[in-house]
């Protein structure tokens, strides 16, 4: 079914997912998963945490979700394209977005606090890594739907 979609109809599938997912990693980051700091016995943070912290890691949590997402839809591009073609350049693509992937899943700061961690201390630095993913997974999907 997926082989017969054109590849048109795939983007913009793919770009209404990606929004719809951002848009509920938001709600769910600013409604549930409030980044404040931990209760005290649970670990020591630094006296003077900013208020803007949660803005922080709000974009973070925003920027990671929508990298699993893109990654999830380029595994399986790169899973219709292997399925046709046999190529090992393909199962390689593949790889390397699966490896991508758990960064992504791991990065995630709702994963922290779905295993009882708190998020603090890294400030803007906490996104960097996830806005350069981001910028490589664009351009990864960009090259994908092109040829």
């Amino acid at each position: 079914m997926l082989n017969q979609m054109s590849k048109k109809t795939r983007f913009w599938i793919m770009i209404l997912t990606v929004i719809i997912i951002a848009a509920i990693a938001f709600t769910l980051t600013v409604t549930i998963g409030k980044f404040t700091m931990p209760p005290p016995w649970q670990q020591r943070p630094p006296r003077n945490i900013p208020g803007d912290i949660e803005l922080y890691y709000t974009a973070k949590t925003v920027v990671s979700t929508v990298n699993i997402t893109l990654l999830i839809f380029l595994i399986m591009n790169y899973a219709i394209m292997y399925s046709d073609t046999k190529s090992e350049f393909l199962l390689g693509l593949i790889i390397f977005s699966l490896v991508l992937l758990l960064h992504a899943l791991s990065s995630n700061p709702l994963v922290f606090q779905l295993f009882g961690f708190h998020a603090f201390g890294l400030g803007p630095f906490a996104m960097l890594p996830d806005l350069f993913t981001l910028a490589a997974l664009i351009v990864l999907v960009y090259l994908t739907f092109k040829y």
